[in-house]
């Protein structure tokens, strides 16, 4: 296990290169399990759930290589159909390989998945698009068993949620199903514009991403293709709140400004300077002032950059209330702001932050990304030295977010013990 260790006080100044969007690459290297050739990721961050996908891939028969900043992916010759338990249990995004599973090899055994223990994120949906489509899904000992003996057929399925992982899994699924798949209720966010446009490119017929209702055609096969990974938005935001927290200057390099418009609208809510020029944004950090923040879907503000505004709101000169309406635990980090100082009281799914003038450095534990995120934003801008234990929630989800910080003045080391 490994910890963070941070110098706070420093103004944060300097250039940042945003890496590939981890929730864009591992849909995609699911995606790769529906053709037979070798497919090419570019700009896949190097980080412990990459590395996870890789390794369930290969335990279905695939072949990855590693090169530079991307993958080759060759899942020619699929040899299993189970995706098992010390895998999946690891990271929620492992379920994204049932839908091209029963779509190729019309079975698939998969893991009841884990991840962050940020509350309840249920399956069902996922489950209930493919019934839909004619798959026999039964849940046994832990594990997703599903067949498709006569293949999947299109159908109309609505979500009553528009949940990003059923919207994939349907999604890919569809893509060579007979007939039309039309999801309802669909996700809009990039993720899902992404692997739509990778799906295409391998010669999917795929309509109306971007809005709640997405129509797909399915195909008799898909072909190998070649594709880059757009930059990680929850990294950028991260980043800018970096920036903001610390009341300095930071200019993200190589980012889709589009795709953050409410965490910029609400960064200058709270005070802070933004300028947007083509793939650039620079920040230039001031006194915070309180901002009321509820998180929603996208084009809504993002949970996953909720608990690090929670850590901008602790220094606000005010009272900040921030709605958490995705997931119900996702408060973990509050209990350990507080132990820096921070004044927050939680009501339900709402908590209210009483901004204080510091935070004090201690020594704090990191209970999943986002919330250990939000920790070493804490522990930049704090009194001393803050350590943050458990980093390896935090390496599920930033690419050597310690060096990026260094480059940018930042006093933190890594200490492996």
């Amino acid at each position: 296990m490994g910890k963070f260790i941070i110098e706070g006080g420093v103004p944060l100044k300097g250039k940042v290169r945003i890496s590939g969007a981890k929730n864009s690459a591992l849909p995609l290297m699911a995606a790769c399990l529906l053709t037979e050739g070798r497919c090419q990721l570019k700009n896949v961050p190097q980080l412990v759930d990459i590395i996870t996908m890789k390794k369930v891939l290969e335990g279905l028969g695939s072949v990855i290589e590693r090169e530079n900043e991307g993958l080759k992916i060759d899942c020619t010759s699929l040899s299993n159909y189970e995706a098992p338990y010390e895998l999946v249990r690891m990271m929620r995004a492992s379920i994204l390989v049932l839908g091209p599973l029963l779509a190729r090899l019309g079975r698939a055994r998969v893991s009841l998945p884990g991840g962050c223990a940020i509350g309840r994120r249920p399956v069902d949906l996922h489950l209930k698009g493919l019934v839909q489509m004619g798959a026999k899904i039964e849940v046994r000992e832990g594990y997703i068993e599903a067949y498709a003996k006569r293949g999947l057929k299109g159908d109309n399925i609505y979500l009553d949620l528009p949940s990003v992982g059923a919207t994939e899994n349907i999604m890919l699924a569809a893509s060579v199903a007979r007939g039309v798949t039309v999801i309802e209720g669909a996700s809009r966010a990039p993720e899902i514009i992404e692997l739509a446009t990778f799906l295409r490119k391998m010669g999917a017929k795929i309509e109306g991403v971007g809005t709640d209702s997405i129509r797909v055609e399915g195909v008799r096969e898909l072909h190998p293709a070649s594709y880059s990974i757009i930059p990680d938005r929850i990294e950028a935001g991260t980043l800018l709140i970096a920036g903001a927290i610390t009341g300095g200057e930071v200019v993200l390099k190589e980012i889709l400004p589009h795709h953050l418009g409410i965490v910029l609208a609400k960064l200058r809510e709270m005070g802070m300077e933004i300028e947007v020029k083509d793939n650039q944004i620079r920040i230039l950090g001031n006194h915070p002032r309180p901002v009321k923040i509820k998180t929603l879907p996208y084009p809504g503000f993002p949970t996953d950059l909720q608990p690090q505004m929670t850590s901008l709101a602790c220094l606000a000169q005010g009272t900040s209330i921030i709605t958490e309406t995705v997931f119900e635990d996702r408060f973990a980090h509050i209990a350990e702001l507080q132990r820096m100082g921070a004044q927050i009281e939680r009501k339900g799914q709402m908590v209210i932050v009483k901004g204080v003038p510091f935070l004090e450095g201690t020594i704090v534990k990191a209970s999943d990304i986002r919330g250990g995120a939000a920790l070493v934003l804490a522990g930049l801008a704090a009194r001393g030295v803050t350590q943050i234990c458990d980093i390896h929630h935090i390496d599920r989800g930033y690419e050597r977010l310690e060096e990026k910080l260094s480059r940018l003045g930042a006093r933190i080391k890594r200490v492996e013990e």
